[in-house]
């Protein structure tokens, strides 16, 4: 049963949360939803982030380089939920598309080498865990990259998962890159049409986080850092059980008795007025605030919390 009071706070105010909430929690109408929907590019968040778009295409705020900037920037920007075909969100898409090289960037690696040939911004860079956001928005705004794809399957490792550390550092997974991948490829899969090798991927990574409980570890069962029980938005690259929980929700995944300790911990964070907290904020080098401060109730935290919930009790 869904709690009224959390429901009409959710439904106040930013509409990236209003219309995922008609969508998630309420089953509103599908003229309702995209009513609500459209919003988001004129309105709140999303229509900050647009306004703040500079000529060349990026985004920058001070004292961070602008790939770091624009990176983050767009990963809220699908968060949100904007639509892709509004116009706002067209034009802006355009013009990052065609001015923005990871090559023109000061961002710590030479991709001017032939292997990247200049790589536009929607193809990505070396990190899995930069090139997993890259590929999730890129898909999500239209603009799926089958190079990025390939590119990230071919570095899935032994264990079902991945690490920017790899190979050179370790051969072992990183639950932080993980997650941006598995994020990345199920939004390539939405975008471009399913194929067994992406599925296969998710599946093998989904396993690794399934293995641990999505927080323990497989050798010793002890939590693996405290920081992957706290809820954090926006995560940016960071993992928790509620980021991890919330993918396979949005991929229709199984209900698998695995994930029952990650959901008590998500249940027992529940506030007696039926909210969830900020634990976490990683906000730095991004354009505009989502107006949630640590420590405090959180619509975002609430939301995503109350839909996981919502999709795993009923899939009992």
């Amino acid at each position: 049963m869904q709690d009224s009071g959390a429901m009409e706070r959710l439904m106040a105010g930013e509409p990236a949360i209003r219309w995922h909430t008609m969508r998630d929690l309420a089953n509103a109408a599908a003229d309702e939803v995209a009513a609500e929907r459209s919003r988001v590019a004129r309105e709140g968040v999303g229509a900050a982030i647009l306004a703040r778009q500079d000529a060349d295409g990026a985004w920058r705020s001070e004292g961070n380089p602008a790939w770091l900037t624009t990176l983050f920037t767009l990963q809220l920007l699908r968060m949100a939920g904007v639509d892709p075909a509004a116009p706002e969100v067209r034009n802006a898409l355009a013009l990052a598309e065609k001015n923005l090289r990871w090559s023109d960037f000061s961002c710590g690696w030479d991709l001017r080498a032939p292997e990247f040939g200049g790589n536009g911004f929607f193809d990505g860079e070396v990190e899995p865990c930069i090139n997993g956001g890259v590929l999730a928005f890129g898909s999500y705004f239209g603009r799926p990259s089958a190079r990025l794809a390939e590119r990230l399957m071919k570095e899935q490792l032994a264990d079902g998962g991945w690490n920017c550390e790899a190979p050179e550092k370790s051969s072992v997974s990183s639950f932080h890159t993980t997650i941006c991948v598995l994020e990345g490829l199920a939004e390539y899969e939405r975008a471009a049409g399913g194929s067994r090798e992406v599925a296969e991927a998710r599946k093998r990574g989904g396993e690794y986080l399934l293995e641990r409980s999505l927080f323990r570890r497989r050798s010793t069962g002890e939590t693996i850092d405290p920081k992957f029980l706290e809820f954090a938005f926006p995560p940016r690259y960071r993992y928790d059980v509620l980021r991890a929980l919330d993918y396979f929700r949005a991929t229709a995944a199984n209900r698998d008795a695995r994930m029952e300790e990650a959901v008590r911990v998500i249940e027992r964070k529940r506030t007696a007025n039926g909210w969830w907290l900020l634990d976490a904020g990683y906000d730095e080098a991004l354009t505009v605030s989502t107006g949630e401060a640590v420590g405090d109730a959180s619509r975002w935290n609430t939301l995503r919390a109350m839909r996981v919930l919502q999709w795993y009790r009923r899939s009992v």
